[in-house]
């Protein structure tokens, strides 16, 4: 589906309820009201049921991979083979993800949330900063980061009920925090490893057909959509995989890579005035 109908059906799917989307020109739906309604949080029986199985239908795969993961974590970088972040999970609640830490210890956080800030506010698709060279990833941290086995340790999260398997990308108090108040429905459901947006297109798509397409899945969501992104989540990793790889030798073609300075100047100036 196109990115213009899923802005069209994130209108739709708000119908009712706190948004009123005005026509159907790709434009966000209008907010009605300044509360976002926590009351339309959705999180079905059937979720957690699904999400159990899965994970002991799949423990044979990803216990060995974890275990493999954190020796190479500990063998490739000095520190913690584990990062916690805090984020915004069901209803705005805060909870805390882990993930593989794949920056090293003396990187900094304020440049990556800039670059989103700026992301939030321009109409152009959410590259990741390393995609351009980070000096900041610690070795191997590209790999992890392109193929998303950062993530894998939130398979915990997923167990201990503040996340699922499927479901929008869990974000930062500073990111929710510049959220519109239409955007923060996408939190009425439970944040997922994966999610339709994440196998339609990911950091191609710019961060407002990011929130549409978290809207259409909190509408449309069933066992068997669950099912299909879960299926898909693997042909969107092996293309992440390649484009990482392929990224590099895009730089070299087209001269050095940009900084992440340029990039952030780049995307000021893009962005509307206020």
């Amino acid at each position: 589906m196109r990115a213009e109908g899923h802005l069209r059906d994130a209108g739709r799917a708000t119908k009712g309820g706190s948004l009123s989307y005005s026509g159907s020109n790709g434009n966000a739906p209008h907010v009605a009201s300044e509360l976002w309604a926590t009351s339309l949080c959705r999180v079905p029986g059937w979720k957690a049921g699904l999400d159990i199985t899965c994970i002991l239908l799949l423990l044979p795969l990803w216990l060995p991979l974890m275990i493999l993961l954190m020796l190479v974590t500990r063998i490739a970088s000095p520190g913690p083979i584990f990062y916690r972040q805090k984020r915004i999970g069901l209803g705005g609640r805060h909870f805390f993800i882990w993930k593989f830490r794949t920056m090293r210890l003396s990187a900094e956080t304020q440049t990556h949330e800039r670059y989103f800030e700026n992301l939030m506010r321009v109409d152009c698709p959410m590259t990741k900063l390393d995609a351009c060279g980070d000096t900041r990833l610690a070795p191997l941290g590209r790999v992890l980061r392109a193929s998303g086995l950062d993530e894998l340790p939130q398979i915990f999260n997923v167990l201990h009920g503040e996340m699922s398997l499927v479901g929008p990308r869990p974000c930062t108090p500073n990111e929710f925090a510049h959220y519109e108040p239409w955007q923060r429905q996408r939190v009425n459901c439970l944040p997922g490893l994966t999610g339709y947006w994440q196998v339609n297109g990911k950091n191609k798509t710019t961060f407002r057909e990011m929130i549409a397409m978290d809207l259409f899945y909190l509408k449309n969501m069933s066992i068997l959509l669950d099912l299909k992104i879960m299926l898909k989540t693997g042909t969107a990793i092996a293309g992440q995989l390649f484009e990482s790889r392929q990224a590099p030798q895009r730089g070299r073609q087209g001269g050095s890579p940009r900084s992440r300075t340029t990039i952030l100047q780049t995307l000021a100036e893009s962005a509307p005035k206020i």
